[in-house]
């Protein structure tokens, strides 16, 4: 089409394109904006073809994307994003600025996504426009660079808006999954790095093969994709050994991982994003592990740290579990979910707003769509 908007999705890493592909339905149906793509250089980088190859959209080599011009850049990443020319629109790729930048990036312990080596480039701010997900993320800000305050909008977090929509279909979730009725879900959640569950799977492992009776309980691992683009599906597979014959279902590191969410019983998670989304679902949760030296404190994952029961290595795990859910109380819950976003349903008519307002052009004239999460695929022990 001629004399179209040119916007550029960029994506450093599977994870990243996930939570950008979400924000394409956006654009759905306007002849007015055209939308391309790049991999922008990360150490992550394996996955992202796979994102792209669903998309099947225009993929432009790096090289190329830094020559151009465009009239709206997204990402969700912060890596080469000073190489990039045209206004630029920052995302979180996760829910509550959980992680502390790195102990040798000074002593100074910034909150990572929202500090002066993410956002800066030789003292200049680099994005035109940060979408914030809470009203509280501004003091956040405020405190960890705040001459990025006029740029910063509070539009609501995606991630949590599609898993609202779903939390009605569980039932449907859980037919999709193969799982019966009277069959008791435990999904396992971990991020990725030394702080994460995964790095204590030695401990947990065997308990999930050995402590919930398979008439009873079905069991699911779902990894950071970071943990499969740095090591490889081969060796990830390789350590959990013959646990994925038939026992543990290891999820496939592109699978949407909001309907398990929606369909799980319990929840063994650790300080990532998909287990502080957890709170949401109405499902007991559990923490296998919870580096607190990594996490800012003033998070909501840090609240659900000291709400949820720690996961004991000398207490049956059937007992634990029953525990968790008679001290299940909704109400702390709900107050975890509610510090996710203060826009709750309204991320996509917020965001819109801001991404139109760059690329100076009217909204399309329809309320923005919200896509229904699809159903997830049968629980295969081979499915990764």
């Amino acid at each position: 089409m001629h004399d179209c908007k040119k916007v550029l999705v960029v994506i450093h890493t599977q994870v990243y394109g996930m939570r950008i592909k979400d924000l394409l339905v956006l654009f759905h149906g306007d002849l007015r904006v055209s939308v391309v793509f790049t991999v922008a250089p990360h150490a992550f980088n394996d996955g992202t073809e796979r994102v792209l190859a669903a998309l099947g959209g225009t993929v432009l080599p790096w090289q190329c994307a830094i020559a151009t011009e465009f009239d709206l850049i997204l990402t969700a990443g912060s890596q080469g994003m000073e190489q990039l020319r045209g206004p630029l629109v920052r995302v979180s790729h996760g829910a509550g600025h959980i992680s502390l930048s790195r102990p040798a990036d000074g002593p100074a312990r910034a909150i990572g996504s929202l500090s002066r080596s993410y956002l800066t480039w030789d003292g200049k701010l680099v994005p035109r426009a940060l979408a914030l997900a809470h009203r509280a993320d501004l003091d956040t800000l405020a405190d960890n660079c705040p001459e990025a305050l006029p740029i910063a909008e509070v539009v609501g977090d995606g991630g949590y808006d599609r898993l609202a929509a779903g939390l009605p279909h569980r039932d449907a979730y859980r037919q999709a999954l193969g799982l019966a009725a009277d069959e008791r879900f435990v999904l396992i959640c971990s991020t990725w790095g030394r702080g994460s569950a995964f790095h204590r799977l030695d401990s947990l492992l065997p308990r999930l093969l050995t402590e919930l009776p398979g008439r009873q309980y079905r069991t699911a691992l779902m990894v950071h994709p970071n943990v499969f683009s740095g090591h490889g599906s081969w060796q990830v597979r390789s350590w959990l050994g013959s646990a994925t014959d038939g026992r543990l279902a290891l999820i496939a590191p592109g699978a949407d991982w909001q309907p398990l969410l929606i369909a799980a019983d319990f929840i063994i998670g650790d300080h990532g994003s998909v287990t502080l989304y957890g709170a949401l679902t109405g499902a007991p949760i559990l923490l296998a592990q919870y580096p607190y030296r990594q996490v800012n404190q003033a998070s909501p994952a840090a609240l659900l740290a000291r709400t949820a029961p720690a996961l004991s290595p000398t207490r049956p795990l059937p007992e634990q579990l029953a525990y968790a859910a008679e001290q299940y109380r909704p109400q702390e819950y709900t107050a975890i979910a509610d510090l996710i976003t203060s826009e709750p349903g309204a991320f996509n008519r917020n965001m819109r707003r801001l991404l139109y307002r760059i690329l100076e052009l009217g909204e399309p004239a329809h309320r923005p769509e919200t896509e229904p999460l699809a159903l997830p695929k049968r629980l295969d022990a081979k499915e990764a």
